[in-house]
């Protein structure tokens, strides 16, 4: 074992003990939409009579709590099978078949069809989150919205999601990958040898790649937050600085008329 390995595995926790614990809400219809409603002002008042695409929707409380609180019609879009099942289950046992669909990708039926397309907790993800955007603006109508939120961004403090094991912040830049993803197997065993090939995948997605992404994209910015590390949001403003403390991103896309 290299000596930088050495270091991060006497830093991190036993590999015989629990994962740290991440705070996170147990997922329910009250609280689905609660992070949408902090980061896009008037939220619930928009989704009403809406049709609204989920993109990424998981086991899918989000699509069901949409439908829930005023949704005309949810498509949740999402590639794993087995949380697309779950979503299924959930929106049949909660009354809301009727209300909702679900689909592992777009189809030409979907073209133009949205107002409001949603992304949450997701870009960082995505192998090629160009082209996601660019299926996301397929599905968008004309004068629809795409509202993406998510965090941490790659150089955040805990932006390479390696928490689990690791309280260090910026373990991604205090480490090479190599060193970083070989502690990891102490912790995990599924045979990722880089970031991208972890669970749900690491595209690396900095604050300057999301600009670029979204400036490539031939989409107009309606609306950004940024939120940095401790509420420090003038941060946020500082070229460079930023990029190591601005720990969750949200912004509105609208068409360019």
């Amino acid at each position: 074992m290299r000596s930088g390995e050495k270091l991060l595995l006497s830093l991190s926790r036993k590999p015989r003990n629990n994962d740290y614990q991440i705070d996170q809400e147990k997922w329910n219809l009250d609280n689905a939409l609660s992070l949408l409603c902090k980061e896009f002002p008037n939220f619930m008042s928009r989704i009403v009579g809406k049709e609204i695409l989920d993109f990424g929707c998981g086991m899918g409380w989000q699509s069901v709590a949409l439908a829930k609180f005023g949704a005309r019609y949810v498509l949740g879009l999402d590639t794993n099978q087995n949380t697309l099942k779950k979503a299924q289950d959930l929106a049949i046992e909660l009354g809301f078949k009727e209300q909702i669909e679900f689909a592992d990708k777009l189809e030409h039926r979907f073209e133009c069809r949205f107002d409001i397309v949603i992304s949450q907790n997701s870009m960082e993800h995505f192998g090629n989150p160009s082209e996601v955007l660019e299926q996301m603006k397929f599905a968008l109508n004309r004068n629809g919205s795409i509202l993406i939120t998510f965090g941490p961004p790659w150089l955040a403090p805990y932006g390479a999601h390696m928490h689990f094991f690791t309280k260090i912040p910026w373990v991604n830049i205090l480490f090479s990958e190599n060193t970083v993803m070989n502690v990891r197997s102490y912790f995990r065993n599924d045979g990722a040898t880089k970031y991208e090939e972890v669970e749900s995948g690491l595209n690396k997605m900095t604050i300057t790649k999301f600009e670029r992404t979204i400036s490539d994209c031939g989409m107009r910015i309606h609306y950004r937050k940024y939120n940095c590390v401790k509420g420090i949001n003038f941060l946020s403003q500082l070229p460079f600085i930023k990029e190591l403390f601005i720990n969750h991103i949200s912004c509105e896309l609208v068409n360019v008329l």
